[in-house]
């Protein structure tokens, strides 16, 4: 099982996900920019003790130009047997060609460089080319330590309602929801109390907990992840209260958004 949606979206589940998540956003979906591009982020220490962010399956071909998406086994919820999908090609990426030494083909460290929106980072779709044309394998074990996923992005369409059913992993039909049972804090009953269907409102109170059992929801501070200075703004965060996990929904700018798929 996969924090991916399966089946096909239902207008009235639709409606009733965005009150659900309005409502613990404290704002209607509807206010928030429609135009832009919304993706949900994940951090935590867990990404770097596990060694998530260099896995070889992030580069792979077919993941980086969006054709396949990184059904990973990184386990976010205690909860949920499931594992996240994740979206390499949007995904942003820091690359370091200085420390392969002499590994990499004549010129190809330039047009990488030349890539980027900002020193180092660049998007999985805009690698992909460049490792193709310059025949680059980037598992390839000389490479190690040149590479890492900066931002990690689950799949998600762009719209804001698709990024929080990712982030929350509601899926897109209610045979998609988790039978979460943490307890949520007292301080949010009042907003999950207006969430009508009770296996959406035990869903959704997985990530107003206090964090030991669950997650809970971030303090105003949320960050982008080091991509603020870019143009993205972060909308809403949930952590475990271990360091762990973060997820993070976020509102890309245009340069690390790119082109509309």
């Amino acid at each position: 099982m996969t924090y991916h949606p399966t089946a096909p979206a239902d207008a009235d589940w639709d409606r009733q996900l965005a009150d659900a998540f309005a409502a613990l956003l404290g704002r209607p979906l509807a206010e928030y920019d429609p135009d832009a591009v919304y993706a949900a982020c994940v951090t935590g220490n867990l990404l770097y003790e596990t060694g998530f962010r260099r896995e070889h399956a992030w580069v792979r071909p077919a993941a980086l130009r969006g054709e396949e998406p990184f059904a990973s086994r990184l386990h976010l919820f205690d909860e949920a047997e499931g594992t996240p999908v994740f979206d390499p090609s949007r995904s942003v990426f820091e690359f370091r060609p200085s420390d392969a030494g002499a590994h990499l083909p004549e010129g190809f460290a330039a047009a990488v460089e030349a890539a980027c929106f900002s020193p180092g980072l660049l998007r999985g779709a805009v690698l992909a080319p460049l490792l193709e044309r310059y025949g680059v394998d980037l598992t390839d074990p000389a490479l190690a330590g040149t590479w890492e996923v900066y931002a990690p992005l689950l799949v998600s369409d762009g719209t804001l309602l698709d990024a929080l059913c990712t982030a929350f992993a509601t899926g897109r039909t209610p045979g998609e929801l988790m039978p979460f049972t943490a307890e949520p804090e007292e301080e949010w009953e009042e907003e999950l109390s207006v969430i009508g269907n009770p296996e959406l409102r035990t869903h959704l109170g997985y990530f107003c907990t206090d964090g030991e059992t669950g997650l809970m929801p971030v303090s105003a501070d949320t960050t982008a992840f080091g991509l603020d200075d870019e143009g993205c703004e972060p909308v809403a965060g949930w952590e475990d209260g271990h360091g762990q996990v973060e997820i993070t929904v976020i509102r890309l700018s245009d340069h690390v958004a790119g082109p509309r798929r």
